[in-house]
């Protein structure tokens, strides 16, 4: 079992920056690859970032690249997602995601959920 819990989740302005934190607990984290997702009302969760298990790999939508990196900290048990240039529309319930050592970008092949964290970007 992996336990994730999300944290950094806030209301920013238009413009503004967040950074969320995805705590690991459990099993050894540096064997799994992990996903942020997010998903706003009435809307199916939407991939948003993704990292292999060893950080070497990445990979970001294009509604979100440019803007949000993903980086992990295998000592620290801890996946980050720095959030630039933010807009309203990025404004969802963002979850991060586990899976064994394989990185994907579709949010049924990930097997370890976190609580979510909300995050308001007013215009």
């Amino acid at each position: 079992q992996v336990q994730l819990v999300e944290s950094g989740g806030g209301l920013v302005q238009a413009g503004g920056d967040l950074r969320l934190s995805c705590a690991a607990s459990g099993r050894p984290f540096s064997s799994y690859a992990v996903g942020w997702f997010r998903q706003a009302p009435g809307k199916d969760r939407e991939f948003v970032a993704a990292i292999s298990w060893s950080g070497g790999n990445t990979y970001y939508p294009d509604s979100v690249k440019g803007r949000f990196t993903i980086s992990r900290d295998n000592a620290k048990n801890t996946v980050y997602l720095q959030m630039n240039s933010l807009k309203p529309e990025d404004t969802a319930v963002y979850y991060c995601a586990a899976k064994f050592l394989e990185i994907r970008i579709v949010a049924t092949e990930y097997d370890y959920w976190g609580q979510g964290t909300q995050v308001t970007v007013s215009s």
